[in-house]
């Protein structure tokens, strides 16, 4: 029996995963060592790992790493607890593959933490480029220790390449994040609503905001602006969803619950919302406004309008459902809602696709992950020459 570990730290990300998790879980072939860390196991972030334990799924291990904290000193040094936390699950779990998606400083650690094992790593959504992030950084890293690589784009897969991995272990499928939109069961807008405890006779407009990591001192002015240029819009009745556990997140946390707090009739903030009733805010929204991957990846198949502010996404492949707006101000960011929420601009999107594949992908992956090869130690990888 294979013994696949996968590594999750945040509420996206394990959505992203679901499917993938629930496929080995269900095969008799397969065991599944879930390793959760990160967020997951923190009372400020929602501890999401409650939904991973309502979903049926056993935890093989839990990996303590997040501070009470969010300085650059404290980010680094969850890195170092990360590190130390995953040697001791590899050192118990002997997984035979490892699997991980995405850029985030948590995944960084498990791989990292993987190498003197020999452990092969699967690495989800590489490739990519998110110019604004330290991410940016991480993701590169995490591709270079890896050794089989699932890219949600051929454009991402081609860096991949570029970057000297071998194109015979890099299998191009889409994004397993698409699978959730076409395999939930996905709510009306009352039971939404109802679910929410939020009104149902407005429109609904969603907002994530993280933290730009790759500036200083600037988070506390754009979040400000931000809120402020959403109070222009009396229609709308904003959902915020709160940022992930990075340099400068507690300050947006912060301002947000005072802005939700003194703004109740036209606002309502969530530290998490859960994957269905997050994909069902977006089938019911008239427009998302922020800077998450979310309205690059998943928005477009919902042709759903999407301000994109700042460069955290820079770099990364989209549809024509996303308007950026450079600097975050009050009045350009509100003047691209206003193009968002138009007829003429929503009349552009009719039957538009996202660009990141449409399923089923999760089953692909999870069929590639059943037959590669067995690696044998010790684990060699040649740098490709394009």
């Amino acid at each position: 029996m294979r013994r696949i570990a996968i590594v999750t730290g945040a509420r996206a990300e394990y959505g992203l995963l679901y499917w993938i998790i629930k496929g080995i879980h269900d095969d008799s072939e397969l065991e599944l060592q879930l390793i959760v860390t990160g967020m997951h196991l923190s009372p400020e972030f929602g501890l999401t790992v409650r939904e991973i334990e309502k979903d049926g799924f056993p935890i093989a291990e839990r990996v303590e790493m997040i501070l009470s904290s969010d300085t650059e000193t404290a980010i680094a040094t969850s890195m170092g607890l990360g590190m130390i936390g995953f040697a001791k699950a590899y050192e118990r779990l002997k997984p035979d593959i490892l699997v991980v998606l995405g850029d985030r400083f948590e995944i960084l650690s498990a791989v990292a933490a993987a190498v003197p094992f020999r452990i092969p790593v699967a690495h989800i959504h590489g490739g990519e480029s998110t110019e604004g992030a330290m991410d940016e950084i991480f993701r590169h890293a995490i591709t270079k220790m890896s050794h089989i690589h699932f890219p949600a784009t051929k454009e991402y897969a081609k860096r991949i390449i570029q970057m000297g991995e071998d194109p015979h272990k890099v299998f191009c499928f889409g994004s397993p994040c698409m699978d959730n939109i076409y395999k939930l069961n996905l709510m009306n807008k009352k039971e939404l609503c109802s679910a929410l405890n939020i009104p149902e006779d407005k429109n609904l407009g969603v907002v994530t905001y993280h933290p730009v990591t790759l500036q200083k001192n600037r988070v506390g002015i754009e979040i400000s602006e931000l809120l402020e240029s959403l109070m222009g819009f009396h229609d709308i009745f904003w959902i915020i969803t709160m940022p992930n556990a990075d340099t400068g997140g507690r300050i947006i946390i912060e301002m947000i619950e005072k802005f939700a707090s003194e703004n109740s009739k036209k606002v309502k903030s969530f530290a998490s919302l859960g994957q269905l009733k997050y994909i069902s805010l977006l089938k019911h929204s008239v427009v998302m406004v922020g800077n998450s991957s979310s309205g690059l990846i998943e928005a477009p198949s919902f042709e759903l309008p999407v301000v994109n502010i700042g460069d955290r996404q820079h770099g990364r492949i989209r549809a024509q459902n996303v308007i950026d707006v450079p600097e975050c101000t009050k009045n350009s960011v509100g003047d691209a809602i206003k193009k968002a929420v138009s007829k003429e601009f929503r009349g552009i999107l009719k039957g538009m696709r996202s660009p990141y594949g449409d399923g089923p992908i999760s089953e692909q992956i999870l069929n590639k992950l059943k037959t590669v090869p067995d690696y044998k130690y010790p684990i060699k990888k040649r740098f490709f020459e394009v």
